[in-house]
């Protein structure tokens, strides 16, 4: 079986590189069609081909005006580039479309015809759009002969909220993200491969790791490390790591006592270990599907505490994490407060997640089960 995972903005590098090493794996002819991954090196290419196809004549990261500039002028050409090398494949699997008002008019052939095409929808609408991108998303969806989601949250919101057949909608789990070959090999540990900016502590950390974005809650969670007054006296140390995609000034210059931020791209190797460092990691999001820093947090036996939202509770099952509402900083402060002061709870929570990584999260299952979605879409579209 001829597979293409397409992720034209490599928008998650970690995921496409374990998703196709795990359907090489198990058998299928896998090349991955991406673009230059900027702010650092990506896995190599390992049971799987890969190229970067898109956006060939963008600059680098330094300039971000002048290169999104130069994606949008290249995109409609390398769509109809790609429309052209996926005649090779069987299934043609996106993991991400960039521009949805013109992408459901750019994609190969798909919908029931010659060549089956599949979504993984990673959110099931866009955060904070643009005008008329959620409504863009809805009509793209009609383009796809199958959409797999990470959740049965979003298997909800797609058949439920948005009127998907359910027949066209896949549950498979997102698959835990691990440090590659590499990394491990060169990770010293300890003091050594932490950033600089969060070296020097003995205290207990909390950890909010992952892009810095209005619906992610870090206010919220500010202000229930204010409200326990978590930091002060000696106690922990809340480390929040990230890229910003918003202004984090009046965040920082409000921060409490015992509060570090590193508002930055990290290494792979830097953020292994920033993770093995961290006591319990916390995610107190306003909204999401599921979250590819948690399943990194359960690949290396971190304790999660997550608020009830989208597929967050599905994790929680698990053993390896704990929920609090949404949006409320009084019972994120009281869970965090309590879990630090339960060193057995968080030693057992540090069990499940690796349980659970080594079980139900596991790339081998995954593979199978997205094997079986390509499988049933061929039998029902014969071409090979």
């Amino acid at each position: 079986m001829r597979v293409h995972v397409v992720d034209p903005s490599a928008y998650t590098p970690a995921y496409d590189h374990a998703l196709c090493h795990a359907l090489g794996a198990a058998g299928a002819e896998v090349e991955l069609y991406t673009s230059r991954f900027d702010y650092g090196p990506v896995p190599a290419a390992e049971g799987y081909e890969r190229h970067e196809f898109f956006y060939r004549f963008s600059p680098g990261s330094g300039y971000p005006r002048l290169r999104l500039t130069a994606k949008l002028m290249q995109h409609v050409p390398d769509m109809l580039r790609y429309r052209a090398a996926a005649r090779a494949a069987d299934i043609v699997h996106f993991q991400w479309v960039a521009l949805q008002h013109v992408d459901r008019y750019l994609l190969p052939s798909g919908a029931s015809r010659r060549r089956p095409l599949v979504l993984t929808a990673h959110d099931i609408l866009p955060r904070e759009p643009r005008r008329g991108q959620r409504e863009a998303q809805r009509r793209l969806y009609d383009r796809f002969d199958a959409v797999v989601v990470h959740s049965e949250h979003g298997r909800e919101r797609l058949t439920g909220d948005l009127g998907l057949d359910p027949a066209r909608v896949h549950v498979i789990p997102h698959g835990v993200l691990l440090p590659s070959e590499e990394v491990r090999r060169e990770d010293p540990g300890g003091e050594a491969g932490l950033p600089a900016e969060l070296r020097g502590s003995e205290r207990p950390v909390v950890l909010f790791f992952g892009l810095l974005r209005p619906y992610k809650g870090i206010d919220v969670l500010l202000d229930a490390w204010r409200k326990r007054d978590l930091g002060g006296s000696g106690g922990a140390e809340l480390w929040i790591v990230g890229m910003p995609r918003m202004d984090v000034g009046s965040l920082r210059s409000a921060a409490p006592a015992g509060v570090r931020f590193v508002p930055r791209f990290v290494s792979a190797r830097e953020m292994s270990a920033v993770m093995s460092r961290a006591s319990i990691a916390v995610l107190p999001y306003r909204e999401i599907d599921q979250s590819g820093v948690a399943f990194t947090a359960l690949g290396l036996g971190v304790p999660l505490l997550l608020s009830d939202v989208g597929g967050f509770p599905e994790i929680a099952a698990t053993g390896a994490a704990h929920t609090v509402p949404a949006g409320d900083p009084v019972a994120l402060g009281e869970a965090l407060e309590q879990l630090l002061g339960d060193p057995g709870e968080l030693a057992a929570m540090g069990s499940s997640a690796r349980a659970a990584a080594e079980g139900e999260y596991a790339w081998e299952g995954i593979a199978r089960k997205t094997l079986d979605v390509y499988e049933l879409l061929l039998g029902e579209n014969p071409r090979r």
